[in-house]
Protein backbone atom coordinates (compact mmCIF):
# COMPACT_ATOMS: atom_id res chain seq x y z
CA UNK A 1 0.00 0.00 0.00
CA UNK A 2 1.55 3.64 -0.95
CA UNK A 3 1.04 6.36 1.46
CA UNK A 4 -0.85 9.39 0.38
CA UNK A 5 0.54 12.65 2.04
CA UNK A 6 -3.20 14.17 1.88
CA UNK A 7 -4.37 11.11 4.10
CA UNK A 8 -3.43 11.21 7.72
CA UNK A 9 -1.26 8.65 9.24
CA UNK A 10 -2.91 8.39 12.68
CA UNK A 11 -5.73 10.81 12.99
CA UNK A 12 -8.98 9.69 12.35
CA UNK A 13 -10.33 10.82 8.77
CA UNK A 14 -12.73 9.33 5.96
CA UNK A 15 -9.90 7.75 4.46
CA UNK A 16 -9.04 6.43 8.06
CA UNK A 17 -11.76 5.68 10.25
CA UNK A 18 -9.78 3.41 12.69
CA UNK A 19 -7.14 6.23 13.28
CA UNK A 20 -7.04 7.97 16.56
CA UNK A 21 -8.82 11.03 18.10
CA UNK A 22 -5.60 13.66 18.79
CA UNK A 23 -5.93 13.82 22.23
CA UNK A 24 -5.98 9.96 22.51
CA UNK A 25 -2.50 9.92 20.49
CA UNK A 26 -1.28 12.82 22.65
CA UNK A 27 -2.83 10.88 25.74
CA UNK A 28 -1.18 7.74 24.51
CA UNK A 29 2.16 9.32 24.17
CA UNK A 30 1.91 10.76 27.63
CA UNK A 31 1.81 7.35 29.11
CA UNK A 32 4.81 6.09 27.57
CA UNK A 33 6.40 8.92 28.64
CA UNK A 34 5.69 8.53 31.79
CA UNK A 35 6.35 5.16 31.41
CA UNK A 36 10.13 5.54 30.62
CA UNK A 37 10.95 8.64 32.96
CA UNK A 38 9.92 5.93 35.75
CA UNK A 39 12.61 3.60 34.71
CA UNK A 40 15.32 6.75 34.76
CA UNK A 41 13.67 8.71 37.53
CA UNK A 42 16.68 6.48 40.33
CA UNK A 43 19.27 7.02 37.77
CA UNK A 44 21.92 9.26 39.38
CA UNK A 45 24.17 10.13 36.21
CA UNK A 46 23.55 13.68 34.75
CA UNK A 47 22.47 12.43 32.05
CA UNK A 48 19.46 10.58 33.42
CA UNK A 49 18.90 13.40 35.43
CA UNK A 50 19.07 15.97 32.34
CA UNK A 51 16.63 13.64 29.63
CA UNK A 52 14.53 13.04 33.02
CA UNK A 53 13.69 17.04 32.95
CA UNK A 54 13.35 17.33 29.26
CA UNK A 55 10.88 14.88 29.40
CA UNK A 56 9.14 16.55 32.33
CA UNK A 57 8.54 19.40 30.50
CA UNK A 58 7.42 17.96 27.58
CA UNK A 59 5.34 16.37 29.77
CA UNK A 60 3.57 19.45 31.03
CA UNK A 61 3.15 20.76 27.23
CA UNK A 62 1.72 17.72 26.12
CA UNK A 63 -1.07 18.05 29.07
CA UNK A 64 -1.83 21.09 27.52
CA UNK A 65 -2.08 20.51 23.57
CA UNK A 66 -4.16 17.51 25.06
CA UNK A 67 -6.49 20.03 26.74
CA UNK A 68 -6.80 21.88 23.36
CA UNK A 69 -7.60 19.16 21.27
CA UNK A 70 -10.09 17.94 23.47
CA UNK A 71 -11.48 21.61 23.65
CA UNK A 72 -11.91 22.10 19.75
CA UNK A 73 -13.09 18.08 19.98
CA UNK A 74 -16.01 19.53 22.53
CA UNK A 75 -16.29 22.71 19.96
CA UNK A 76 -17.20 20.64 17.39
CA UNK A 77 -19.06 18.37 19.03
CA UNK A 78 -21.40 21.54 20.63
CA UNK A 79 -21.13 23.07 17.29
CA UNK A 80 -21.68 20.70 14.31
CA UNK A 81 -23.17 17.11 16.55
CA UNK A 82 -21.29 13.84 15.67
CA UNK A 83 -19.33 13.65 12.42
CA UNK A 84 -21.10 11.98 9.71
CA UNK A 85 -19.15 10.27 7.18
CA UNK A 86 -18.16 11.66 3.91
CA UNK A 87 -18.68 15.37 5.47
CA UNK A 88 -16.66 17.02 7.21
CA UNK A 89 -17.53 19.16 9.77
CA UNK A 90 -15.70 22.37 9.40
CA UNK A 91 -13.21 23.03 6.17
CA UNK A 92 -13.31 21.32 2.89
CA UNK A 93 -13.68 17.54 1.97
Amino acid sequence: MCWNPAMTKFLVTDENPDGYRLEDILSIIRNDMLTRATKIMDDPRPQAKRVLSNNIEILGKLADCIALAEDSSHTLDKSFGPHEDGKPRIGVA
